[in-house]
């Protein structure tokens, strides 16, 4: 649905990001769901047409900013293992917009958010699970790299939209922290207290 992250053609990729700033500017003060075109056009200074030779709607717009800004600065970073700093990233990103992200994930339904941000990650997670080598080790054929990612990417998005909706109150560095903690522990380790 979204275009590669590497646009080839610079006055589009201006474009992309003069709309999304218009459609940010926008969804700060009016609900996402009642924003039209024609206002993030107006915003941004181009006609409508222009709009529709960049995204379908809204939705694509959002999951446009959603990739743009949380999603594609993470992969050097993990590429280069360097987990927490690519997480820390992300969430510091949907702090310092803190009205935009909040009025976001009031979306609800097909498209929302959450949806948005959970397909995200997913393929995020695709990138970097070595699907062969994870489904040869595993005795079980229906756990394969995709269940895995969308079972990661479920519980990610939940503990984000959580912390949204709270305010985005708790601290970065503790939902990281979090994050690392859940990573790195077993769901028994995690559930079963220490015998001693």
């Amino acid at each position: 649905m979204i275009r590669s992250e590497n646009t080839t053609d610079r006055g589009k990729g201006n474009i992309d990001v003069l709309l999304a700033a218009s459609f940010k500017e926008i969804a700060v003060h009016k609900p996402i769901e009642k924003i039209t075109i024609k206002e993030i056009t107006d915003k941004a200074g181009v006609i409508r047409p222009t709009f529709y030779n960049h995204f379908q709607d809204k939705y694509e717009l959002l999951e446009w900013i959603v990739k743009q800004e949380l999603i594609f600065p993470m992969k050097p970073l993990i590429q280069e293992k360097h987990i927490k700093e690519a997480v820390t990233g992300s969430m510091n990103a949907m702090l310092s917009e803190k009205v935009f992200y909040t009025n976001a994930n009031k979306l609800s339904g097909q498209n929302s958010f959450r949806e948005i941000l959970f397909m995200a990650v997913k393929e995020l997670l695709m990138d970097f699970i070595g699907k062969e080598e994870f489904e040869r080790n595993i005795p079980y054929k229906w756990l394969t790299a995709e269940v895995l990612a969308s079972f990661i990417s479920e519980w990610i998005c939940y503990a984000i939209t959580q912390w949204i909706e709270g305010g985005m109150k708790i601290p970065v560095d503790e939902i990281v922290g979090t994050f690392i903690y859940i990573s790195y522990h077993s769901i028994l380790e995690l559930m079963v207290p220490t015998i001693e």
